[in-house]
């Protein structure tokens, strides 16, 4: 396996958040997860008032730490499958949750090899274009796309998976143009949006006519919950600088392991991917957002137990988390959760 994108770094931001963390690993980052850009702010001062008693704001010019949102293009088998934006580090784990979630991989070892590869100026996505389309090198076209890439961070993360996973792909394959803020962007057709569950909750529980479970994970106890917060939040550097990342945090082990992305959906499926990769078993996941239905199908897909979220869960969300036997709580501040799902009978 090749990873083409490994420089030296120096900002703490661009430090890899695994705890696990060895030299020589495969997701060291490849670019900045934030950038200093210059800012101006505008501010009422509890003393800034003009003689006339007309409020004067304070300006200050000074640096800005901005998050990273990077375009990821998933390549899976020569066929160009998804374009994610996502902070631009964890790649593999990203890609391999993706996978998962989408139903395209169902193990860690169906995925034979991986390429990570920027694409930094017009020669490289030249070569990109060429692998893809032999027929798609026209001059004028490419003189418009560097322009138009000048703004954006590009990855190109090319996997090879078996070939039982290459004829699921052709069967469902799609143009999905991912967006930040949504996991379900690209996707046509409610049985893909709203997929059937039953097969991933029955494997682990045990399935009754009045319920999915009789049998259902322990809950996370409040102190359990809040010392896990704790965690999170000493060790979420990216949001400390930028203040507009998400994470999936997860305690194996007595260690976190922390997962942080501009999408709350791509930290999930990093979490979700070193949880394949790594073979390890998850019991709760903290995500430091709401919950939305795409978190909830995730984590029924990956079997993991319990959701918890530091916002408000939807109720579409616990809905179906009742349904297929997975434990939900939100608003976990300082000193308080509320659970939704599986706190009853436990």
């Amino acid at each position: 396996m090749t990873d083409k994108t490994k420089t030296n770094v120096t900002d703490k931001a661009n430090e890899p958040f695994l705890a696990d963390k060895q030299p020589n690993a495969l997701d060291i980052p490849t670019t900045p997860l934030a950038r200093v850009h210059s800012s101006q702010k505008h501010a009422y001062l509890s003393d800034g008032y003009a003689q006339s008693g007309a409020a004067q704001p304070y300006i200050d010019n000074q640096p800005a730490s901005l998050a990273v949102e990077a375009a990821v293009a998933i390549v899976i088998n020569g066929i160009h499958y998804a374009v994610l934006m996502a902070s631009p580090n964890q790649l593999e784990y990203l890609a391999v949750g993706f996978l998962f979630s989408e139903g395209l991989i169902q193990h860690s070892h169906e995925l034979l090899d991986w390429e990570v590869t920027p694409l930094i100026d017009i020669s490289s996505y030249r070569q990109f274009a060429q692998d893809l389309d032999a027929d798609s090198n026209e001059p004028a076209t490419f003189e418009q796309i560097s322009e138009q890439l000048q703004d954006y961070d590009v990855y190109v993360v090319e996997l090879v998976l078996s070939q039982r996973c290459h004829q699921r792909i052709q069967a469902q394959r799609r143009q999905l143009a991912g967006r930040t803020g949504c996991g379900m962007c690209g996707i046509t057709g409610l049985t893909q949006a709203l997929p059937d569950l039953s097969s991933y909750s029955q494997r682990r529980l045990p399935h009754t006519p009045q319920s999915h479970s009789t049998k259902r994970a322990a809950i996370p106890s409040l102190e359990y919950l809040l010392d896990m917060r704790q965690k999170v939040d000493a060790l979420q550097h990216t949001h400390q600088l930028t203040g507009a990342v998400h994470a999936a945090a997860t305690i194996h082990e007595q260690q976190l392991y922390l997962f942080e992305d501009v999408g709350r959906h791509n930290a999930l499926d990093k979490l979700i991917g070193w949880q394949l990769r790594q073979k390890r078993e998850v019991s709760c996941v903290l995500m430091t957002s709401r919950l939305s239905i795409e978190l909830v199908q995730k984590s029924i897909r990956s079997d993991i137990p319990w959701l918890v979220g530091m916002s408000a869960p939807t109720s579409t969300a616990v809905r179906v988390a009742e349904r297929y036997g997975l434990g939900v709580a939100g608003f976990l501040r300082n000193d308080r959760v509320t659970y939704y799902s599986n706190y009853l009978n436990t």
